[in-house]
């Protein structure tokens, strides 16, 4: 599978941005999907996952309530609307794809999109 995210920018604490991620060469609804970021010197953490058919979400604790992650299968697009921004949510934002189970392991996807950029100022 190939990831290509996008939507990343520069945004005010306080904003929103709807991150994409399109995927092409297997078959997208087989994979369970997830996103994943990095900020400047800190390791890749989890942010929020959705299984093969949509039906179950998953998110980390610190986005919670203001992260929605969402996918359509027919379109092979899972997307993640981030709102209520805060600086804290500045990184690179990663999308990736694997098998359905833990879904916060960033070891067990196996396919990776190549990062978009989301920094939220103060």
């Amino acid at each position: 599978v190939q990831l290509q995210a996008s939507g990343g920018g520069l945004v005010q604490a306080g904003g929103s941005l709807r991150l994409s991620c399109a995927a092409s060469g297997r078959t997208f609804s087989n994979y369970l999907m997830g996103w994943f970021r990095q900020a400047p010197g800190k390791e890749r953490e989890f942010v929020a996952a959705i299984t093969r058919g949509g039906v179950y979400a998953y998110y980390a604790d610190s986005v919670k309530g203001r992260f929605t992650i969402s996918r359509n299968n027919a379109k092979n697009t899972v997307y993640l609307q981030m709102n209520s921004l805060k600086p804290e949510d500045t990184a690179v934002y990663y999308c990736a794809a694997g098998p359905q189970t833990n879904y916060a392991d960033a070891a067990i996807y196996d396919y990776w999109g190549q990062g978009t950029l989301v920094t939220v100022s103060s």
